[in-house]
């Protein structure tokens, strides 16, 4: 069993769980105007941060383990691993810091971090939203770390357990969270460094501690009287997670038209296709879980097939967020493959493999025939 499955799933129930009540107490607009349905919102951020995004994380890690295991010095021999860890956790702060402010200041880098903030909801499906580029343009900010001699184990629990409290600092049900505030970045501090208000651009930087705003001089209070505005201007709003993370690159590299595309049809999802949409991510994303789940015991034929067809989903998801019909015929066309060839091509025929898979077909073939039917209405 992969130890990430447990906490994947928990990951999922908190994000659902948040906007279900968020949604029952009118909170998931707080009153701002904005262009994109919130449920649609949040699992579009939820599809843009896994799959992609952790074969990316994965290349991270790798490039870090290469110059630990080529280049590293002797600078930390013979500390005891809980003052290396420690380093380490206040290193890997600092460098986020300046990576983030960087990622503000630098055109090709803002390309990569602006995918995050284009939500225009504060909640915690935002800290799951990241650019799939975004491992590999922090990665040089991290490197120090490699070359002190910080092992790759101890560089990848901290590096996780900061990751853990940036996905706190989302939380849209959470205003204080009390002495917190006064030593580390909490959802008070972080929501106004979301805020596209000229009082809050390029504020509050920091990751988990606060210090680093205070000392660099960035740190935000918020104005009384300014409501936050979230998102930001020059897009066109998107669920599908391919052209979240392409638009803000094309459109660095000077192709204008990319601030027009997608070409979103004249009819958008209706609220049972809306409801359909929450359904299939919580399916793909319960496969996502199981694969992680039974990543060891697989053949390697078996796990590129299965990724490759939730990638693949994933995307065909997405695009039939932003109401294009057709892509419930992609949907569907590897909704119905992956159980047959885990199942027959590849013999993976325990209950714990198929049975999540066949309802993610029976899903696609729910999501086609709702388009088949709408179209010919």
């Amino acid at each position: 069993m992969n130890a990430l499955a447990l906490p994947l799933a928990g990951m999922l129930l908190a994000m659902l769980g948040e906007l279900w009540v968020l949604s029952r107490h009118q909170r998931l607009t707080a009153g701002n105007p904005v262009q994109t349905e919130p449920w649609l919102e949040a699992i579009a951020n939820l599809n843009s941060g896994h799959l992609v995004l952790w074969f990316f994380r994965g290349l991270e890690v790798a490039g870090y383990a290469w110059v630990w295991q080529h280049a590293r010095t002797s600078a930390l021999a013979g500390w005891p691993l809980w003052a290396v860890a420690l380093l380490a956790f206040v290193a890997w702060d600092f460098g986020f810091y300046w990576l983030h402010r960087l990622h503000h200041r630098i055109g090709l880098l803002w390309a990569v971090h602006a995918v995050h903030h284009q939500g225009e909801h504060f909640n915690l499906s935002l800290g799951i939203r990241n650019s799939w580029l975004s491992s590999l343009s922090s990665l040089p900010f991290f490197v120090p770390l490699a070359l002190l001699g910080v092992p790759v184990e101890v560089f990848v629990a901290v590096s996780s357990l900061h990751y853990t409290v940036q996905f706190y600092n989302h939380c849209g049900l959470v205003e204080r969270s009390g002495w917190l505030d006064r030593v580390m970045v909490t959802p008070a501090h972080h929501r106004i460094h979301h805020g596209a208000n000229p009082e809050y651009i390029d504020k509050n930087f920091g990751g988990t501690l606060l210090v680093w705003d205070k000392l660099f001089g960035t740190f935000q209070r918020p104005v009384p009287g300014v409501q936050i505005r979230y998102g930001i201007a020059g897009w066109r709003p998107s669920y599908n997670p391919l052209w979240l993370n392409l638009q803000p690159l094309l459109q660095w590299l000077g192709w204008h038209r990319a601030a027009q595309l997608p070409r979103t049809p004249a009819r958008p999802p209706q609220r049972r296709d809306r409801a359909l949409v929450v359904a299939g991510a919580v399916l793909l994303f319960a496969n996502v879980v199981v694969a992680v789940h039974r990543q060891a015991p697989w053949p390697d034929a078996a796990q590129a097939t299965l990724w490759a067809g939730l990638v693949l989903q994933t995307l065909a998801l997405g695009s039939w967020s932003d109401g294009h019909g057709r892509a419930a015929w992609s949907l569907a066309a590897v909704g119905i493959s992956l159980p047959l060839l885990q199942g027959l091509a590849f013999d993976q025929r325990d209950a714990l493999t198929l049975l999540p898979l066949l309802a993610m077909a029976a899903f696609s073939l729910l999501a086609l025939s709702t388009s088949w039917t709408r179209r010919a209405a």
